[in-house]
C-alpha cells in the first residue's frame, strides 16, 4: 500500500510528468502546481509506493471545500490509493471546519464516480462542456459534513439524498 505525505516543491517535477499521462490535454502545468502549493487554503498530498509517486490529490479548504485534483497512475489504480487520498483530504476539510466537500468528475468516468459515491458523495448537478479540450460534461458531487451528536469536535459524514 502507498504511504501518504504532504506534496512539496521536490515533487513538482514528478507531478508535472504524470499530469499529462493522467489528464491529457486538460493537464495542469508545473507552474500551476507551484502556485497551488503557495496558496494558504490549499493542501496537496502524494501517495508513494516503493519510493515512487503513484498518485496525488489536492483540496481547497473553505466552508465548502473543493477537491482540486485526484490522480493515480494506471498500475496502482483499484488498490485503495485514491480512497486513502480522498479520506485524508476529507479529514483535512473536516478539521478545517468545512460544511461540505465539492468535486467535479468527468461524466464518462464511471469508476471515479463509483469511488466517490462509496465515500458518501452524491451527484448534485452537471456542468455542461466543463472540460476545456473535449467539452465533456462534469458531474458535480457533494459530501455534506455535519457535526454529530457526541463528544465536542466529533463529526460524521452525511451523504446528500437526491
Amino acid at each position: 500500500m502507498a504511504e501518504l505525505r504532504e506534496m512539496g516543491a521536490a515533487d513538482l517535477d514528478v507531478v508535472a510528468e504524470l499530469e499529462p499521462v493522467l489528464f491529457g490535454r486538460d493537464a495542469w502545468s508545473r507552474q500551476t502546481y507551484a502556485e497551488e502549493l503557495r496558496l494558504g487554503t490549499r493542501r496537496y498530498v502524494v501517495a508513494v509506493a516503493d519510493g515512487t509517486v503513484v498518485g496525488y490529490a489536492g483540496i481547497d479548504l473553505a466552508a465548502e471545500a473543493q477537491v482540486m485534483t485526484v490522480g493515480v497512475v494506471p498500475g496502482h489504480r483499484r488498490q485503495g490509493v485514491a480512497t486513502a487520498m480522498m479520506t485524508h483530504l476529507v479529514g483535512q476539510a473536516r478539521a478545517a471546519g468545512a460544511r461540505s466537500v465539492l468535486l467535479e468528475v468527468r461524466a464518462g468516468d464511471a469508476g471515479a464516480q463509483t469511488l466517490y459515491r462509496g465515500l458518501g458523495f452524491a451527484k448534485i448537478g452537471v456542468r455542461r462542456g466543463y472540460y476545456q479540450h473535449d467539452r465533456e460534461d462534469a458531474v458535480v458531487m457533494r459530501l455534506r459534513l455535519t457535526p454529530a451528536t457526541g463528544p465536542v469536535g466529533s463529526e460524521s459524514v452525511v451523504p446528500d439524498r437526491h
